[in-house]
């Protein structure tokens, strides 16, 4: 469990985050979204005990990150973006290390576990220089598990990755996140949507959303774009689905006679925009709806953010 309350980190004069409320519950991967310089690190530093904050509370697993920061690191596996590995270190030895550090019990069975839960069980005597970038990233994760943590954070495990290597780590984090709190930065906004049950974005240091990935696609979609192919594109056909109201702009398609309508929440237009397609005395040929994705919505509240802090 993670709770957050007006969680604020000035660096000099500078927020890094401001007045920060947020909560991630067990058995629960919550995506944690932003452009660089967001603030995502600064909050994941805090959250695993590496830096105070200049005000506000969290919790992680039920202890304070200040005043209980030794018990919160005992609950806490933390994979940062660039993970501190030692590459003249087999695959064993480091874990072995790792798990001396914190004092886990019964340790070279819970290296077996560890490793059999990343797929590096076959891979445990090979040296950590000789591995390619994917397995480096397993043994990095397999190190944040050694302690068998209640909490996981992970810094944008996928970076750098191939598509192979990236399909393998999400499937691994989808297992976890079934039993721990999981709170998963990353640039990839794909990713979020497929693995994450709730998601944060956040941009110039405040949280501009919050909710589950479908829930922030009706809220901000509302109606869905419209994909209309025709058997062509006329001047007039444009004009009479311009007037339509509620129609709020519309742009050529990537193929002949394709176009794209947006419409304004709530509107399911469909209907209408067949009819305005027959009355123009054209062929309609495909009418679909397209759903917002991620990275939309991600890019819509961010730059309405930097508007609003630019207009201000």
């Amino acid at each position: 469990m993670i709770e957050v309350e007006g969680l604020t980190k000035f660096y000099g004069a500078f927020p890094a985050i401001q007045n920060l409320d947020f909560h991630a519950r067990p058995g629960e991967i919550v995506g944690f979204l932003g452009p660089n310089g967001a603030g995502k690190t600064t909050t994941m530093r805090i959250l695993t005990g590496y830096m105070p904050p200049t005000s506000g509370t969290a919790r992680v697993a039920g202890f304070d990150v200040v005043d209980q920061s030794l018990e919160v690191r005992r609950r806490v596996g933390y994979l940062p973006e660039t993970v501190p590995l030692y590459p003249e270190m087999t695959v064993f030895e480091y874990l072995a290390f790792m798990g001396a550090l914190r004092r886990v019990p019964d340790l070279d069975d819970r290296i077996d576990e560890v490793l059999e839960q990343v797929a590096m069980l076959e891979r445990s005597q090979s040296y950590i220089g000789n591995l390619s970038k994917g397995l480096r990233q397993r043994v990095g994760l397999a190190q944040a598990l050694i302690h068998r943590p209640e909490v996981l954070i992970l810094d944008e495990p996928t970076i750098g990755l191939d598509p192979a290597q990236i399909i393998e780590v999400r499937r691994i984090i989808q297992e976890l996140g079934r039993e721990r709190t999981v709170l998963l930065s990353t640039h990839i906004l794909p990713e979020a949507q497929q693995i994450c049950d709730r998601v944060l974005i956040i941009n110039h240091g405040t949280i501009v959303a919050e909710d589950t990935p479908g829930n922030l696609q009706a809220q901000l979609a509302g109606a869905e774009r419209l994909t209309v192919v025709a058997a062509a594109t006329t001047p007039e056909l444009t004009r009479m689905l311009e007037a339509i109201p509620g129609v709020t702009g519309i742009r050529a398609g990537a193929r002949d006679g394709e176009v794209e309508v947006a419409t304004a929440p709530g509107k399911d237009l469909r209907p209408l925009v067949a009819r305005r397609v027959v009355e123009a005395g054209v062929d309609l040929l495909e009418l679909r709806s397209v759903g917002i994705s991620l990275e939309q919505i991600f890019l819509q509240l961010t730059r309405e953010e930097n508007d609003a802090q630019a207009g201000g």
